[in-house]
């Protein structure tokens, strides 16, 4: 039971979180893409948008999960994930700019071209967290991307009211990468001699993240304060 844990049951909880926490741009993108359709017609947008979103990004990450096992790619695919999670948290995400789609097919489209298009940070996280493993991968994204749909605004919100989920969540990412990094083959030998510094990264790594990204925040909200007026 404790190896099915391991295995299995807390990778499939990682991953669910990852997708949760990088989803944010997504959720944003499918309310301004079916923003002009109504009722019935929005709703299935959604649906059929979401639902061809779900199969690329499964497409994509199992054939991500094929190229990590490519020299020097796990080592790659953890330098950009430290990048990702430095970036969620200094708040460097790029508003998407969409088009709305006037009807049912060019929502579906914008839908999942747009996800297609800002998926990487996803793919690469959940690959990374996946060990290899093809069914954790489409598990954990069958779960969350309905969650994605259906409770974005909710879980924006809580959020923006629980800003630390955004430093747990360049945590887990930190840590993600620094698996990525001492998992790569060819520079298994090297941590194979140097054990204390393999135990060590996570929380060198981790710690970076977490000051840099978090004084990059400040900056920037201390850069936003002059224009937004005196309003408290």
């Amino acid at each position: 039971m404790n190896d099915m844990l391991t295995a299995f049951v807390l990778p499939l909880v990682n991953i669910i979180f990852l997708d949760l926490i990088l989803a944010g741009d997504n959720a944003i993108v499918i309310g301004l893409a079916a923003r002009n359709l109504r009722g019935p017609m929005q709703r299935k947008a959604i649906l059929l948008g979401t639902g061809g979103a779900i199969v690329l990004r499964i497409i994509a990450t199992v054939l991500v999960v094929w190229l990590l096992k490519v020299p020097w790619l796990m080592l790659f695919g953890g330098l950009l994930l430290l990048l990702i999670a430095y970036k969620l948290l200094a708040g460097e995400e790029e508003d998407p700019d969409i088009d709305a789609g006037k009807t049912l097919w060019s929502a579906v489209r914008t839908i999942i071209v747009a996800d297609a298009a800002m998926g990487l940070d996803n793919v690469i996280a959940i690959a990374g967290a996946s060990n290899h493993n093809i069914t954790l991968v489409v598990t954990g994204l069958l779960i969350s991307v309905p969650i994605v749909v259906w409770g974005s605004t909710l879980f924006i919100r809580l959020i923006g009211r629980f800003p630390w989920i955004i430093y747990l969540g360049s945590a887990v990412l930190g840590y993600t990468a620094t698996s990525m990094i001492t998992g790569e083959k060819r520079l298994e030998p090297f941590f194979a001699e140097h054990p204390l510094l393999r135990a060590l990264l996570p929380v060198i790594v981790i710690a970076a993240i977490l000051a840099a990204g978090h004084r990059k925040r400040l900056s920037r909200q201390r850069g936003r304060t002059p224009q937004g007026g005196a309003s408290h």
